[in-house]
């Protein structure tokens, strides 16, 4: 397929820009990794990495950045925010790195880091817990999701209700943009690529994981067991470990 040259919506209608909060946790010694940039998943901000995945991931040699997109965490707000205008935001925060990263998306954030490969050329793409189109207008348009709908029950409860209490909302505008599923176009430069996930997940089905992963030529790697949000579920050091330890071999 041949890479799209000339996007006339980047021109003639500019995504606004916006103040947008980057937390970072950085190794102690540079081992010459590249850095990780994660984007969460729509209601979920910058803090669902901090919470365990950042300096886990510093405390093995690779920098590690997180973004809130634009409405989420302590980004400034967008209550019309498009999937494009997501899309720009991982693309702006990836360029400003001072290495090509690694895009790491989870849940609907895999579907803003997939239109955001076909404008950076990332090192590698990792897709967790990918929502990449989701044909169930209540569960887009309806309430956030319940806790046992995002996390197992190893998870304390009382954990996991205050988890789920931070969790907001993306714009009404992408939420029904999610449904429609745009297909994104191929990643720039065909980075390697990994899809993570749950065959316990209850938002997506394993299915859905192998199809996601036979769309990037590959097989999903999965942790039975596990909740939706795997970096905040109880044994988080699992999938984050896996992916660093693919990452070392890409």
């Amino acid at each position: 397929m041949t890479p799209t040259i000339i996007r006339q919506a980047e021109w003639s209608r500019p995504v606004r820009p916006v103040r947008r909060e980057v937390l970072t946790a950085t190794p102690e010694v540079d081992e010459g990794h590249p850095p990780l940039l994660f984007v969460p998943g729509f209601g979920h901000g910058a803090w669902a990495y901090a919470e365990h995945w950042l300096e886990h991931t510093a405390s093995r040699g690779f920098a590690a950045h997180a973004v809130s997109l634009r409405g989420h965490g302590r980004s400034d707000a967008d209550s019309k925010a498009s999937l494009r205008a997501y899309a720009h935001d991982v693309a702006q925060v990836a360029a400003s790195l001072p290495r090509r990263a690694v895009l790491v998306g989870h849940g609907a954030g895999a579907l803003v880091v997939a239109h955001a490969l076909a404008r950076y050329a990332a090192r590698a793409g990792v897709l967790i817990s990918p929502i990449l189109r989701n044909r169930n207008p209540l569960a887009v348009l309806g309430g956030k999701p319940g806790a046992r709908q995002l996390f197992s029950r190893e998870l304390p409860s009382a954990t996991a209700r205050g988890y789920t209490a931070r969790i907001g909302k993306a714009s009404g505008r992408a939420r029904r943009e999610l449904l429609i599923g745009r297909t994104p176009e191929e990643p720039v430069g065909n980075p390697p690529m990994l899809i993570v996930g749950s065959p316990d997940d209850a938002l997506v089905s394993s299915n859905a994981l192998k199809q996601a992963a036979r769309a990037y030529g590959g097989a999903p790697l999965l942790f039975p067991g596990m909740g939706h949000d795997v970096m905040l579920d109880a044994r988080w050091r699992e999938p984050i470990d896996a992916i660093l330890d693919w990452l070392e071999k890409a």
